[in-house]
């Protein structure tokens, strides 16, 4: 159980983290979420929005600092 514990207080920490981020990100004045190739769609009662080109950033960002710390660990 105290595993599971620790697993939870991780993962709340690593969405208090994001949160920090997104809304720094927020100020700067960055377009993520309204980047050329997000998808979006309104019609007269109905709206899709799909940020393919903000996720596909988001992605390889995270890739990269992932790379990073894997090779910083050895």
């Amino acid at each position: 159980m105290q595993g599971l514990g620790r697993i939870l207080i991780g993962m709340g920490l690593l969405l208090l983290v994001a949160g920090g981020v997104a809304m720094l990100l927020g100020k700067t004045g960055l377009p993520l979420g309204r980047l050329p190739g997000d998808i979006r769609y309104e019609g007269k009662h109905f709206s899709f929005y799909f940020p393919l080109a903000t996720c596909v950033l988001l992605s390889v960002l995270v890739s990269v600092v992932l790379y990073l710390l894997s090779h910083w660990r050895r």
